[in-house]
């Protein structure tokens, strides 16, 4: 068998030439990856996905929870200025990235498309200022117990109001007194991409589950 005679310019040349691919592939793998994080900076981070009627029966679990915790079997259902309500809203819901650049210029900015932010309230009548401070104090420490967080208590002549965040995340809960001794208890859920398919209502919003809290009060 013939000996192959390979020259030292032969041997430098494929050098160069190895050199040269993996330089190119590095260089691309560079350039994908380049790529792939401007896209990332440019669109923004992505908003989870979740279902708004999963959602809302969450959110209607959650303030049954701060109803019981609350303590107030005598008060009542205000069925006259706000009852129970829920609702989806997408102007909470901000496009994100560079690309949303001229936004900050829009009185009116778009907001991201398939996105809501679900909501749920409902007021209770007949507590006074008082009892409502003594309530909220009882909700603290119940809720504390089971794990949630508290995010604000206020307490003073402009305001009574206690947020928390149960342990799971992804939701808030708001307890404020209003005049007329009445408080009112408010659900939100975080901006979420609904599913393809989700089941729409009449006016084009995701459709949301039946709200039954509190259950003690709704005949």
């Amino acid at each position: 068998m013939a000996e192959m005679n390979v020259t030292p310019q032969s041997r430098r040349k494929a050098v160069r030439a190895t050199s040269a691919g993996l330089g190119i592939a590095a260089a691309l793998a560079g350039f994908i990856g380049l790529a792939r994080w401007f896209e990332g900076v440019w669109v923004g981070d992505p908003y989870p996905v979740a279902d708004p009627a999963a959602t809302s029966r969450t959110l209607d679990e959650r303030s049954q929870a701060v109803y019981d915790a609350l303590a107030l079997p005598d008060a009542r259902l205000d069925t006259e200025r706000s009852g129970v309500r829920a609702y989806t809203a997408t102007y909470t819901c901000d496009r994100r990235g560079l690309r949303t650049w001229s936004d900050v210029l829009d009185p009116a900015p778009p907001s991201e498309p398939g996105v809501v932010s679900v909501s749920y309230d409902w007021t209770l009548r007949d507590v006074p200022r008082a009892r409502a401070v003594t309530a909220l104090k009882d909700a603290r420490k119940e809720l504390t117990r089971q794990g949630w967080r508290v995010t604000e208590h206020r307490d003073d002549r402009y305001r009574l109001e206690l947020s928390m965040r149960p342990p799971k995340a992804g939701s808030s809960i708001a307890v404020t007194a209003y005049p007329g001794d009445r408080l009112e208890v408010s659900a939100y859920g975080e901006c979420a991409r609904y599913p393809a398919g989700t089941a729409m209502d009449s006016d084009g919003d995701p459709e949301l589950a039946d709200m039954r809290a509190p259950v003690q009060l709704r005949g």
